[in-house]
C-alpha cells in the first residue's frame, strides 16, 4: 500500500527560528519552508534527499530517544567540526565517554549525542 508513496518522519521544536538556524547554519542542512509560508512548519534535507518534517509545538517536550543519527567516516572529525561551531556534546551515565564525550565500542563502532536547541537528541557515529 505505500510502497509507492513519500514517507517522512517528524519531531517538533519550540522554536522554529532557533532550529532554523541550527540546522542550516551549524549543521549545514538544506531547510526548506514546509506547507504554505507563514505556517511555520521545516523540512530538513538530509544527505541523500529524504526529508525530516520540523515543526513548532507550543507545549513541546523534547524527545526521550534519538531523532537523527548521522552516520560519519571520521567521529573525530566531525565532533571536532561540530565543537567549533559551539556544538556541545552530552554524556549519559553508564557509557564510558573519552575527553571529547565519544563512546567507543570494542567492534570500532563510535558514537557521541549532541542536543539541538529545542533539546531534541542527535546522534553521529561511525562505524569504524
Amino acid at each position: 500500500m505505500f510502497g509507492e508513496t513519500t514517507a517522512y518522519s517528524g519531531f517538533s521544536v519550540d522554536d522554529l527560528d532557533a532550529a532554523r538556524g541550527f540546522y542550516g547554519d551549524i549543521l549545514g542542512l538544506t531547510v526548506e519552508d514546509a506547507g504554505p509560508e507563514g505556517t511555520g512548519m521545516l523540512f530538513l534535507v538530509l544527505p541523500g534527499g529524504a526529508r525530516v518534517f520540523v515543526y513548532p509545538k507550543e507545549n513541546h517536550t523534547p524527545a526521550g530517544y534519538t531523532v537523527l543519527n548521522f552516520e560519519v567516516d571520521d567521529i573525530d572529525r566531525a565532533v571536532d567540526e561540530l565543537v567549533g561551531r559551539g556544538v556541545a556534546f552530552a554524556r549519559y551515565p553508564g557509557f564510558e565517554a573519552d575527553d571529547k564525550g565519544v563512546v567507543r565500542s570494542a567492534h570500532g563502532t563510535a558514537i557521541a549525542w549532541f542536543t539541538d536547541p529545542a533539546g531534541n537528541v542527535i546522534a553521529v557515529l561511525s562505524n569504524g
